[in-house]
Order: C-alpha cells, then sequence, then structure tokens
C-alpha cells in the first residue's frame, strides 16, 4: 500500500478508507461476542476489535488517527492526513440486532476535509461518500437532499429526546448518527437533529456528505464542525433546505 500524504489524490485517500471499512466489516461478520469491554461505559469488546483492524490499515498508509476508541494515533503534521474514525456507529443498534450501524470515516488536512466515507455494515451493500469538490454518491448514484421547506411536512431524524413535542410532520430515532445524516444527504429524510452531542467521529464524514449533496450542516451554536480533540464534543444539526433548516436549528435552540 503507498502511503497517503496531503499531496495524495481524494481518490487515493478514499481507496484506503474503502478498504479500511472492508477489514472492519470482517471483523463485525465474524463476531458472535457482544459482551462490554468493561474499560468505559457502553464500549463493546468488538468495538475494540473493530478498532484494531481498522488501525492496521490506517496506519499501514502513514497517517494520524482520531478514533472513538483508541483516541490519538500518529502524527498530525503540516504535511499529513489525519483519518477520524468511529469503527462501529450504532454499536448498541448492532448488539440488539438492529440492521442500523456503521463504520464511519473521514480524512482531512489541516485545512478541512478531504473524503468520507460511511458504509452500512448491518448489509455490507450501502456506501454513502464523498470527496472535496467531488460530490456525494451512494453506491456510486449521485446523491440529493429533498425539497422539503416546511417543518409541518418534513420527517426529522433525531438524536436524544426534546423537551416539547415540535411541529414536525414526523420523526425517526435510529439510533447510529453517521448513517442518519446520510440519509438527509440522500432526500430519505428531511432533517437531522442532536438533542445531545457527539464526538466528531460519529458525524464528521456525514457533514463532508451533505455538504458535497447540497444539503445544509451546521454546529448547534455555530462552532466548527472539524475539531482534531477526542475530549471535545459538538451538536450537529442537518436540514435539506435553507428554509428547513432555520426551522430545526429554532427547535434545538428551544432545548437549550
Amino acid at each position: 500500500m503507498s502511503r497517503l500524504t496531503k499531496a495524495s489524490s481524494n481518490q487515493e485517500i478514499l481507496a484506503v478508507l474503502n478498504e479500511t471499512a472492508d477489514a472492519v466489516g470482517v471483523v463485525l461478520r465474524a463476531n458472535t461476542d457482544w459482551s462490554l469491554s468493561g474499560l468505559r461505559d457502553t464500549q463493546y469488546a468488538v468495538d475494540l476489535r473493530a478498532d484494531a483492524a481498522a488501525l492496521e490499515v490506517l496506519t499501514s498508509a502513514g497517517v494520524a488517527v482520531l478514533s472513538e476508541e483508541s483516541e490519538i494515533t500518529g502524527v498530525f503534521g503540516d504535511d499529513d492526513l489525519c483519518v477520524v474514525m468511529d469503527p462501529l456507529d450504532g454499536s448498541t443498534n448492532a448488539s440488539r440486532g438492529v440492521p442500523w450501524f456503521a463504520t464511519a470515516l473521514c480524512a482531512i488536512d489541516n485545512n478541512g476535509m478531504r473524503a468520507g466515507l460511511v458504509v452500512n455494515q448491518a448489509n455490507g451493500r450501502d456506501r454513502y461518500w464523498a470527496t472535496a469538490g467531488g460530490g456525494a454518491f451512494h453506491n456510486g448514484v449521485a446523491m440529493r437532499p429533498s425539497s422539503c421547506v416546511e417543518l409541518r411536512e418534513a420527517v426529522v431524524g433525531i438524536s436524544g429526546i426534546p423537551k416539547q413535542r415540535p411541529k414536525w410532520g414526523q420523526f425517526r430515532a435510529l439510533g447510529a448518527a453517521a448513517l442518519d445524516i446520510c440519509l438527509v444527504a440522500d432526500g430519505v429524510i428531511d432533517a437531522w437533529i442532536d438533542f445531545n452531542t457527539h464526538g466528531v467521529w460519529d458525524y464528521l464524514a456525514s457533514a463532508l456528505i451533505c455538504q458535497e449533496a447540497g444539503a445544509k450542516i451546521v454546529e448547534h451554536q455555530d462552532r466548527s464542525l472539524v475539531v482534531h480533540e477526542h475530549g471535545q464534543r459538538r451538536t450537529p444539526i442537518a436540514a435539506a433546505t435553507p428554509e428547513l433548516l432555520a426551522s430545526v436549528r429554532q427547535i434545538r435552540a428551544q432545548q437549550t
């Protein structure tokens, strides 16, 4: 495998992200042990095995890694790439047999996001990806958000529980933020609101996918969504249109 640097093409980067997701998929398909790791709350033993499989590919490619499970690996210098990853987003879904969990990977350099990939590991088929300036795709088909502008007509994905019921059309709580946000980019749902906070590994690949598809994604307090530290948390909000984004931002603001 050739080593990746800031000078590598986005397609070269994306190829390594796909190889990484494939390595994680091998671990997940073979897994029968859903015991907790005992290292921190809600971390499963398979989270660590999936992380190890991903790190083997990524460190061989010469990139730094910011992972939910193993924190920081390698050095992220001016000429380097860092891959922000969650090897198993939606691990509770996976442990309960809910077929909605993913590997999420986003490569960044010191100027921002370069390539993002989210793979639905429950079926191994649905791949959502984007490259900076290159568009967003679901299994090779260009992604486009819906044209929904009215909250009362919108199907809104959520993470967490609002204090009162907003006047949306319907809501869905699917349990895997990386995949959920991709549904906004793909026009399957119209918006997504985080009523808690998330680590950057949960949303960054999907944020690039949203941007490249033409959907809107922001942080609740207008902070940058691109962060480099394991302990930082953000509150992403996504919507198909600027009009709908204004409505869902207002909903989130009312929860504080």
